[in-house]
This record gives structure tokens, C-alpha cells and sequence, in this order.
């Protein structure tokens, strides 16, 4: 036979020089959680991953900078809150202090990121002021966020992740942060984030107070055009990198969007994902490292230049002995 697609997969060698997608430790963003106050606590949903105190979060933040990782993505968890989340702009908040911390022990070996939300911080667990009838106020919370990447900004956050979702905050935030000076601080816009049942974990992750859903502003599971349009919209605001969330539902929109795109294109492998995989591996259903892997793969082939995943440092520590 002339043609025989088999030909280029008979040994581990040939497969290796003709792998069109591959994995570095640099293409992988670690998202870490920071509490207020005591020690460690492990989370439930999420086996493997902890809410860090100040002194265990500098050792990991020195382990995921030895791995190698591209960066690592800060979530704060408060010990209060309180209707406008105003634990997110104090500068001696959780989230700023553990951003201190993060630019000092290795902002020259990654790229320290911080999420730009107010749900950690609200005690309704919206992403965003609400107004007297109980609904997100957009304009209100442009506001909010502006004074939260100034925060960021100052506490030394190289790239702040918008992912709240309001209309017009990745322009907002950009005039905010030129306007003082803050002119090198990149953008993460998640400019396709969907309403999604794969967020559960997430949520006991930043003890999130949460009652009923934020279907009002995050994209509809059903609605494939919309998430480009999205993307788009955050390009033409001034985003710097754009993020679909989650990843291994929406590969058709990631792929979507990273065939247009003419800045970076990343994907969160969110909280359930991980979930869902360590539940079966821990049931002996499924091969854990092979499928942690193959799941980072599709993501990247999909067209993500970088992966947000809590197995980050595992698989970078991994890349250094194997090709996967």
C-alpha cells in the first residue's frame, strides 16, 4: 500500500518525531488558594490541593517554581466578608498580602497572576455589587474591580485574571491601571466563562457563600457563537490573553476562539475536572497519569497555549523525566 498512516506510529521514537502537540512545564499555571488565618486545610472535593496559610504557601510557591511552571494564579479566602467585598482592595487583604509574598520568593522564575473577582470576598458570593433588587449591578462593579486591579497591581501582580464576567471590565480595568502608571500589567480577560456545574469544588475551595446561580451573566452551556463573541470583544478591549473556562466541555469553543485570536489563547481545567478524575482513579476505574495527562493534551491540542490545572506541578515534574 502507497499509503499507510501506521508507518509513523511503530515505535516510541517515530512517534515522538511526529507528535504535533506536546506539554512543557511552562505552559502550566498553577491556581493556589491563600486563607486567612490558621493552618492548612485540605479540601474535600478537591483531594490533593489545600487552602495554603502564608507559611506553607511560600514552600509551594518555591516547589512550583523548582517545577518549572509558567506561573501560578493567587485566590484569596477571607476570614469576613461583607456586601461589597471589601477584603479585595485592602492592601493588608488576604489576596495582596499572599501577592507580596508571591512577587518576593519567585516573581523572577514565573509569572505571579491574580484573580480579579469579588465572590471570594461578598458575602451573597456574587461576582459583583448588588443592587437593591438583588441583581449583579454591572457599572457599580466595574468600579469595584477597578479599585481591586489597582490593588493587585500595586502588591506587584504581573497579570490580573478579569473573570467576573461584566460587561466592558476588561477596558475599565485597562484605563484604570494606565491612568496610574501601572502600563506593563497584562490582562487575562475570561472572556468565555459558562455557567457550569463543574465549578462545585471551586466553591468549597474559596468557601464560597453563594445562594442560587450566576447564570445572569456567565455564558449559557448551549451557546457556542456566543463564546467567540465574547473573546472578541475582550481583544478589542485590550485584553492581553484570553481564557475559555471550562476547558474539557467547550474544546469547540476554545478551538473557536484560538483560531481567530491574535493574542494568547489559555484554558482552566477547573475544579470539577479535577474531581471528577481523582474520584475514579481512587476507585480504580481509570489510569490516573495517563488520563491527567491525556485531559492537559486535548486541552493543548484544542488550541490553549497554556493550561490553568491544579495537577500543574505534578505534570511538570513529570515533563523532566518523560515525553507525554
Amino acid at each position: 500500500m502507497r499509503t499507510r498512516p501506521r508507518r509513523l506510529r511503530q515505535s516510541p521514537a517515530m512517534r515522538r518525531l511526529v507528535r504535533q502537540t506536546r506539554l512543557h512545564p511552562s505552559e502550566l499555571v498553577l491556581p493556589m488558594f491563600v486563607r486567612e488565618g490558621g493552618d492548612p486545610r485540605p479540601i474535600d472535593s478537591m483531594p490533593g490541593v489545600a487552602q495554603h496559610s502564608m507559611d506553607s504557601f511560600r514552600g509551594a510557591l518555591v516547589e512550583a517554581a523548582g517545577a518549572g511552571v509558567g506561573g501560578v494564579m493567587l485566590f484569596g479566602v477571607p476570614a469576613q466578608r461583607d456586601a461589597v467585598g471589601s477584603g479585595a482592595t485592602d492592601p493588608a487583604g488576604i489576596l495582596n498580602a499572599a501577592t507580596e509574598v508571591a512577587v518576593a520568593e519567585v516573581g523572577d522564575a514565573l509569572v505571579v497572576q491574580t484573580d480579579l473577582c469579588l465572590d471570594e470576598f461578598t458575602n451573597h458570593g456574587h461576582c459583583g455589587v448588588l443592587d437593591d433588587r438583588g441583581r449583579v449591578d454591572n457599572d457599580a462593579t466595574l468600579a469595584r474591580y477597578a479599585e481591586m486591579a489597582l490593588a493587585q497591581a500595586r502588591a506587584g501582580s504581573a497579570l490580573l485574571g478579569l473573570s467576573g464576567m461584566m460587561d466592558g471590565q476588561v477596558a475599565h480595568v485597562r484605563d484604570a491601571l494606565d491612568g496610574e502608571g501601572f502600563t506593563d500589567v497584562a490582562l487575562l480577560g475570561y472572556a468565555a466563562k459558562y455557567a457550569s456545574a463543574y465549578y462545585g469544588p471551586f466553591r468549597d475551595a474559596v468557601d464560597s457563600q453563594l445562594t442560587g446561580d450566576r447564570r445572569t451573566y456567565q455564558l449559557d452551556a448551549g451557546n457556542r457563537r456566543e463564546g467567540l463573541r465574547e473573546a472578541e470583544l475582550d481583544i478589542a478591549e485590550g485584553a492581553d490573553v484570553v481564557m475559555v473556562k471550562p476547558a474539557s466541555s467547550y474544546l469547540d469553543v476554545l478551538a473557536d476562539v484560538a483560531a481567530v485570536s491574535e493574542v494568547p489563547v489559555w484554558a482552566y481545567q477547573v475544579s470539577g475536572e479535577y474531581a471528577m478524575v481523582e474520584a475514579a482513579a481512587a476507585q480504580g476505574w481509570l489510569d490516573r497519569d495517563a488520563v491527567i495527562a491525556e485531559s492537559v493534551l486535548a486541552i493543548r491540542r484544542a488550541g490553549a497555549e497554556a493550561v490553568l490545572t491544579y495537577w500543574a506541578m505534578e505534570l511538570a515534574q513529570r515533563l523532566r523525566n518523560e515525553e507525554l
